[in-house]
C-alpha cells in the first residue's frame, strides 16, 4: 500500500478548503440574489378607491404601514395599532433587545396630525402591532384598548392606568361619533407547523428594551369601527373562525394578508368568505403585506421566496368574482390621507 505523504495531505486539505469556501460563497450569493427578488405592486392594476369630497365631518383614513391605521372625522381620531419604530431584520432574526424610536414617533405624530387621538387599539400584542402604543399614548390623552397582554405593554411603557381599558369581547366603546367593537378571533397559524409566532401572553408589565419575542400575541381581535357615515372592519392577522362574524356588516374591510400564501389557496378562500362575503363589504383593502423590517415609510414587498403578493392578489380577484362580485379591491398608499366615508356621493 503506497504511503501518503504529508505534502499530499496538505494539498488535499487545501483543495477541500477551497471547495468548501467556494460552496459557501456561491450559496451566499444565491441567498442574496433570492432575497433581492421582490415583486412590485405596479403589476397589480386595481381601481383606486372612489374619490369623495373632503367635506367637514367626512371620515378620513391614513395608512402608516403594516396595519397601523388612523381614522379621523375632524373631531375624533382612532388609531388602530401603533407600530412606527421599525426593528431591523437582524434585530428580529437575532431577537435583539429593541425599544420605541422616540424621535421617529414624535415626527410621525406631528406629520400625520395625531392631535385629537381618543383611542389606540392594537389588533393583538405582537411587536409589529403594539410596540409603540405606550409611547404614543404618553404623548396624547388617548385610551389604550385591548387585552390584558396589551395592558401590560402599556404599563411597562409607563402609561397611566386610567388610560388603559381591558376590553370585553363584543362590547361597544364610544369615542365621539365612532363606536368600536373588538371581536375575538384566532391569530393566523403562520408559524412553524401551523403554530402562532410568539404565542402566549404578557403577564407582567413589559419593560423595554426587550427582544421582539417578548411581545406575546395575547388574544387577537377583529375590530369593527362604526361611524354614522360608514363601518370598517379591520383584520390585522389572516386568522378567522367559521361563522365568527355572523351578523356583522361592514362597508369596508381592511384585510391582513401577511404570509397568507403559506397557508394555501383553500385557506385563503375560506378567509375571504369569513371576512368579506359574510360582512357584505363593498371595498377590500389589503394591509400587512409588506416587509415590516424596512424603515418607516418604505413600502417594500417581501422576497418572492417568502411570499409572492402577486399570487395572493390573483387569488383574491378569483374569490371576488366567485363570492363577492360587487366588491372592489385596493391597496392603500403609505401616508396618503383619503376620504373613506362622506355624506355626499363620490365625485365623478
Amino acid at each position: 500500500m503506497p504511503r501518503i505523504s504529508l505534502d499530499q495531505i496538505r494539498r488535499w486539505a487545501i483543495r477541500a478548503g477551497i471547495t468548501s469556501v467556494s460552496i459557501i460563497v456561491v450559496a451566499a450569493v444565491a441567498v442574496v440574489w433570492l432575497w433581492r427578488q421582490r415583486p412590485s405592486l405596479d403589476a397589480i392594476d386595481w381601481a383606486p378607491y372612489p374619490a369623495y369630497e373632503n367635506s367637514a365631518g367626512a371620515v378620513r383614513l391614513t395608512w402608516l404601514g403594516v396595519s397601523t391605521l388612523l381614522f379621523d372625522d375632524g373631531e375624533t381620531q382612532v388609531l388602530i395599532d401603533g407600530f412606527i419604530s421599525r426593528p431591523s431584520l437582524a434585530d428580529v432574526l437575532l431577537d435583539k433587545p429593541v425599544e420605541s424610536d422616540i424621535p421617529r414617533i414624535n415626527y410621525a405624530m406631528d406629520r400625520y396630525g395625531m392631535r385629537r387621538l381618543a383611542a389606540i387599539i392594537p389588533v393583538h400584542s405582537h411587536f409589529d402591532h403594539a410596540m409603540d402604543i405606550g409611547a404614543i399614548a404618553k404623548r396624547s390623552s388617548a385610551s389604550i384598548l385591548g387585552s390584558p397582554s396589551t395592558a401590560n405593554i402599556a404599563l411597562g411603557a409607563g402609561v397611566s392606568e386610567d388610560q388603559i381599558v381591558v376590553v370585553e369581547d363584543g362590547a361597544e366603546y364610544s369615542f365621539g361619533d365612532f363606536t368600536v367593537t373588538l371581536l375575538r378571533t384566532p391569530h393566523a397559524p403562520i408559524g412553524w407547523g401551523g403554530s402562532v409566532p410568539y404565542a402566549g401572553s404578557n403577564d407582567e408589565p413589559l419593560a423595554t428594551p426587550a427582544p421582539p419575542s417578548a411581545w406575546r400575541d395575547g388574544p387577537s381581535y377583529s375590530i369593527l369601527i362604526a361611524h354614522p357615515l360608514g363601518t370598517t372592519l379591520v383584520q390585522g392577522t389572516a386568522g378567522f373562525s367559521d361563522g365568527g362574524l355572523e351578523g356583522v356588516r361592514a362597508d369596508v374591510v381592511m384585510l391582513g394578508v401577511q404570509l397568507l400564501e403559506s397557508l394555501g389557496r383553500e385557506y385563503a378562500e375560506r378567509y375571504w368568505q369569513a371576512l368579506v362575503t359574510a360582512t357584505g363589504a363593498d371595498h377590500v383593502f389589503l394591509i400587512h403585506f409588506e416587509d415590516f423590517t424596512q424603515p418607516f415609510g418604505e413600502i417594500i414587498l417581501l422576497p418572492r421566496i417568502i411570499e409572492n403578493i402577486l399570487d395572493v392578489a390573483g387569488w383574491f380577484e378569483e374569490f371576488r368574482d366567485t363570492w363577492s362580485t360587487g366588491a372592489r379591491l385596493h391597496f392603500p398608499e403609505f401616508g396618503e390621507t383619503f376620504v373613506l366615508f362622506a355624506e355626499s356621493p363620490p365625485e365623478a
